[in-house]
């Protein structure tokens, strides 16, 4: 039921997402396993996400391994600053590197995506791998802010040429015809299981399409 849900919601949004970039082709070559590098703080840590990606790619038929770089409360551009992305992109080819910060629903947020966002394009390039962001999701407290940090992680995608997993646009849709938290959890800002599940279900269905 879950996928049927995603999927529709996912559907509904593409016409919207068309700018940015598209689900890739798998690898080539007798290795058909995907890799994938995770970047991000603990909206990516909480609940294991890459590994509930993984499990929505195995019911796909997608072999996945991932690696998770996460660090509280990081940009970006902390990631960066530190060279952790640069060593680990030298050290093994990824086919796709999903990333997230917080909300950036601000203009400093905004910047900061943009400015990561163009030299994880080049990384990317270099190494051969198709760049994806992680769209995020406000606190309950500032659902105010949840058209800026739609329209900046989409910013962020557009302007890379990078995958966009509309993650927070879904979160929105539920919440405005439920009226329901359950995405949250106790905090109010990281997500419940089911959250992250949903999370999940996004990220794969936008780095894997209908395959």
């Amino acid at each position: 039921m879950m996928r049927l849900i995603i999927w529709l919601l996912m559907h509904s949004l593409s016409a919207g997402c068309a700018a940015a970039g598209s689900a890739a082709d798998g690898p080539s070559g007798a290795d058909t396993t995907i890799h994938i590098l995770f970047v991000g703080n603990s909206l990516t840590f909480a609940n294991d996400l890459p590994n509930l990606v993984s499990q929505q790619a195995r019911e796909k038929g997608i072999v996945v391994q991932t690696r998770m770089i996460t660090r509280p409360n990081y940009a970006l551009i902390d990631h960066l600053a530190e060279g952790i992305i640069q060593q680990a992109m030298s050290d093994q080819h990824y086919d796709f590197v999903v990333v997230q910060q917080g909300p950036s629903s601000q203009d400093e947020g905004r910047q900061m995506l943009l400015d990561a966002g163009r030299e994880l394009s080049g990384l990317c390039l270099t190494h051969q791998s198709q760049l994806a962001f992680f769209m995020v999701w406000p606190s309950r407290s500032n659902q105010h802010t949840f058209e800026g940090v739609i329209k900046n992680y989409t910013a962020a995608a557009v302007q890379s040429q990078a995958i966009l997993c509309p993650v927070g646009e879904v979160w929105k849709r539920h919440v405005d015809a439920s009226g329901s938290w359950d995405y949250y959890g106790p905090d109010g800002f990281h997500p419940s299981l089911l959250g992250s599940q949903v999370a999940a279900a996004v990220i794969a269905e936008s780095l894997f399409g209908g395959r």
